[in-house]
C-alpha cells in the first residue's frame, strides 16, 4: 500500500498545485493533500501581497472540488500553530501530519528538493518525490500570485478558486432607470456573466405586473435571485454584474405592500458586494406593461426613499447619472478602479 502526502499553505491554490496533486495521486494508492494553516501567518502573507485573506477551509474546499473525481485523494487541514516561515518547526509539523494520516507514509511529495534534509529525518521510511521543481508545466507560484496580483494571473487559478476572488458589482435604482441595459452592456464589455433582475422574472410569471404580487412572491424573489447569483458566479470572468439586489427587493415590498419583510432584511444582512452603482432616474421613463410608478413626482419620491434605505443600512453607493452613454462611461471607470 503506497500512501503519500502533499502539503502546503495553498495560498492561493493554483494550477501548479493541481498538476502536482494529480501527478502525485497517480504514483500512490492513497494521497493525502494537507492544507497547513496558521491564521496569523496566513493573514500576514496576504496583507504583504495585498491579496484577500483566504480561510483554510476555503482552500481545502477548492482542492476537494478540483479532485472530487479522484477516489484515492483525501483532503485534510492541519493547524500549524505559530509557524512563521523563518522559524518553522518541521519536527512538530511532521508529528501533526503523521497523527492526522495515521498510517505508514511511503511517499512525501513537494516541489522543493531542499526539503529532503527535513523529510529524510522526519519520514525516514518514505521517499521524497520532487514534482516539477522548475515549474515548467505551470510557471507560477503562490508567492507570485500574491505579490503580482490574482487578476494578472487569473488563468492560473483553477475554476473552483475563481468565484472567491470575483468582484461583485450590483447595479441598483428605481423603475426604468436603465439598470438592465447597463448590466448587459457591462457584461459584454468585460466578457463576463451577469445576473438578471429576478423580480422581473417573477412578475412575468404572475402575468399581471405588480397588481397580484404577495409576500410569498417577494420570498421567491429573494431566494431565486441569490440562487441565480451563486450559479452565475461560477461562470464569471473576474467580475460579476448583478441587476438589483435585496435592498431593492425590500424597497419594492415597502412601496407595494406598505411594510418591510424580515426575510428580505435577513438576506440584506448577508450579502456582500464590492461596488454599488446607483442609477439616477434621469432618463425617460419607459412603459413596458409592468411599470406603474412613472409620474415624475413619484419617481423623485421613490428615488429619495431608495437612497435613504441604502443610507440606513450604511451601504455606500456610487451615483451615476446622465445619458445612457455617460452612464456607461462612468460605470466602466468605476469598475476598472476595483482592479487597481
Amino acid at each position: 500500500m503506497k500512501v503519500g502526502f502533499y502539503g502546503g499553505k495553498f495560498m492561493p491554490f493554483h494550477q501548479g498545485h493541481l498538476y502536482s496533486t494529480l501527478k502525485a495521486s497517480a504514483m500512490v494508492d492513497k494521497l493525502y493533500v494537507i492544507v497547513l494553516y496558521d491564521e496569523a501567518r496566513d493573514r500576514k502573507l496576504c496583507a504583504e501581497g495585498n491579496m484577500l485573506y483566504v480561510p483554510y477551509k476555503e482552500r481545502a474546499l477548492w482542492i476537494s472540488q478540483e479532485t472530487r473525481d479522484c477516489s484515492n485523494i483525501e483532503v485534510l487541514y492541519i493547524e500549524d500553530a505559530d509557524s512563521l516561515d523563518e522559524d518553522y518547526n518541521w519536527f512538530e509539523g511532521g508529528k501533526r501530519i503523521k497523527a492526522a494520516i495515521a498510517e505508514p507514509i511511503t511517499h512525501v511529495f513537494s516541489s522543493e528538493s531542499s526539503y529532503s534534509k527535513w523529510f529524510d529525518v522526519i519520514y525516514p521510511e518514505a521517499e521524497h518525490v520532487v514534482l516539477d521543481e522548475q515549474r515548467q508545466m505551470f510557471p507560477i507560484s503562490a508567492t507570485q500570485i500574491r505579490t503580482e496580483g490574482v487578476y494578472k494571473h487569473w488563468h492560473m487559478l483553477p475554476v473552483s478558486a475563481r468565484p472567491f476572488f470575483t468582484k461583485k458589482v450590483a447595479i441598483v435604482g428605481t423603475e426604468s432607470c436603465g439598470k438592465s441595459t447597463l448590466v448587459r452592456n457591462l457584461a459584454k464589455l468585460f466578457q463576463t456573466a451577469y445576473v438578471e433582475e429576478y423580480g422581473r422574472t417573477i412578475c412575468e410569471e404572475i402575468g399581471n405586473g405588480s397588481n397580484l404580487i404577495m409576500d410569498c412572491h417577494y420570498e421567491a424573489i429573494t431566494y431565486g435571485h441569490k440562487h441565480l447569483e451563486f450559479q452565475r458566479l461560477k461562470e464569471a470572468n473576474q467580475v460579476l454584474f448583478i441587476d438589483s439586489e435585496q435592498v431593492v427587493t425590500q424597497y419594492y415590498t415597502k412601496v407595494y405592500q406598505g411594510y418591510e419583510l424580515p426575510i428580505v432584511e435577513a438576506a440584506i444582512a448577508t450579502q456582500r458586494y464590492d461596488l454599488y452603482l446607483y442609477l439616477e432616474p434621469d432618463v425617460p421613463w419607459v412603459e413596458d406593461g409592468y411599470r406603474v410608478l412613472g409620474e415624475e413626482t413619484v419617481r423623485e419620491k421613490n428615488n429619495a426613499l431608495l437612497k435613504e434605505m441604502f443610507a440606513q443600512r450604511h451601504i455606500p453607493i456610487e451615483i451615476i447619472s446622465g445619458t445612457y452613454e455617460e452612464r456607461m462611461e462612468q460605470a466602466i471607470q468605476l469598475v476598472r478602479a476595483l482592479f487597481k
